[in-house]
């Protein structure tokens, strides 16, 4: 359906400039003169290709957070240029890259032209703007800060695209080294060790244990893939269907924190996010109880969602935050005192944020403290696995040369 720009005045003379979706002038025009405004001029969609057509199926998923990201420093740079919410999603809708980020804006724009609030219009796609991104935007509606809380919106999606970002690089090392190191040791499980067995079966040499389990493994690389694969699968099945329990949740949550190097990196990641989180919504103005309870859903750890759930039934009961956090092997004691500190000077939402502040800085050297440490133990893995596999092929043949060499 084709936009048209249009301007009008409303009954205070007021200057009013927007857009709208017809099928021609006439409709824009009725449908103006429905809602008691005085026409100052109607333009009709420029000729050519529109700006908002799409390829389909072109990023037509669920947009990423650089996409929400990119959409709400934009939204609050024309919110506070004072340009209407209307006009400014309907500018961002032909501006996104992301076709199923502007199908949703389409969507939202339509529904605060029919008299809806903007975070109203927001909440009909839950899982494109989570809790916490409502109600922010509600925080900022009621406040008549929308475009300051977006701005501060987009920080925090950058903060954590960023946080992510260091994390899967530090994963990723490992990841690939791994990888190669299993198609390596498969490689030689499946091609040289067979080829080896037959020498010595054909030499008729004595085989030690060693050998024996590299040619075991090999017939079952060889003939029983497909039951490895199953087994696999089952595995990650179990796991997965175990991880959807509560307890199951809670006792792999627990084990992930506690795993040398990785479980640090986890639990100072844990605390950046709390306290940025919290800080942000502090700042916007909702209330403690729930910006602890939005703050416990974007966990995404069971001990960590835990922590945060007593102490927000803690701060219920009148007590404070950091009383409740004492009892907690979550949160370092440097961490407890600037929250008491925070709560006692009313200062909470600022000390939150140096608490996230340093724990970002933690998580950088932890990455890297993190990649340093594998790199060795990744290059000692593979080198006992291909030791191992190269003692087992030739451990017969030295027996075999001493051997001749006796009965030379």
């Amino acid at each position: 359906m084709p936009l048209f720009q249009y301007r009008v005045r409303d009954r205070n003379g007021k200057v009013i400039s927007s857009s709208i979706e017809a099928d021609s002038i006439a409709q824009v025009r009725d449908a103006l003169w429905q809602r008691n405004l005085f026409i100052v001029d109607i333009r009709p969609p420029a000729r050519g290709l529109r700006a908002d057509i799409k390829i389909p199926g072109l990023d037509s998923g669920k947009p990423g957070l650089k996409n929400l990201s990119i959409f709400s420093r934009q939204m609050a740079t024309m919110v506070n240029a004072g340009v209407p919410l209307v006009q400014s999603l309907a500018v961002m809708q032909r501006q996104v890259d992301h076709s199923g980020l502007a199908n949703i804006l389409k969507d939202v724009r339509g529904q605060v032209e029919s008299g809806q609030s903007f975070s109203e219009a927001l909440a009909k796609h839950p899982k494109v703007f989570n809790r916490l991104y409502l109600n922010l935007v509600r925080a900022g509606e009621a406040s008549g800060n929308l475009d300051s809380v977006l701005d501060r919106i987009s920080t925090f999606l950058e903060k954590e695209l960023a946080l992510r970002g260091k994390i899967r690089s530090a994963m990723t090392y490992p990841v690939i080294v791994f990888v190669f190191a299993i198609a390596i040791t498969y490689f030689l499980l499946t091609t040289i060790v067979p080829q080896f067995a037959n020498i010595l079966t054909q030499l008729g040499a004595s085989l030690p244990a060693l050998t024996l389990g590299l040619i075991a493994v090999s017939n079952f690389l060889r003939h029983e893939l497909l039951l490895l694969v199953l087994i696999i699968a089952a595995l990650v099945v179990a796991y997965t269907l175990y991880y959807r329990t509560p307890q199951g949740r809670h006792v792999i949550d627990a084990f992930k924190l506690r795993i040398p190097l990785f479980g640090s990196l986890l639990k100072r990641t844990a605390i950046a996010t709390f306290a940025r989180t919290f800080s942000l919504l502090l700042t916007s103005g909702v209330n403690v109880i729930e910006s602890l309870d939005i703050t416990r859903g974007s966990a995404n750890n069971a001990i960590v969602e835990e922590t945060i759930e007593n102490t927000k039934y803690a701060v219920m009961g009148g007590d404070q935050m950091s009383n409740s956090l004492v009892s907690s092997k979550l949160f370092p004691p440097m961490v407890i005192s600037m929250i008491a500190i925070g709560e006692e000077t009313g200062a909470l939402d600022a000390m939150l944020a140096k608490v996230a502040d340093f724990y970002e800085r933690e998580v950088d050297e932890a990455v890297e403290g993190l990649t340093a440490a594998i790199e060795p133990i990744m290059i000692i893995f593979l080198g006992v696995v291909v030791g191992l596999i190269v003692a087992g092929m030739f451990l017969p043949m030295f027996a075999i040369i001493g051997q001749l060499s006796k009965g030379g």
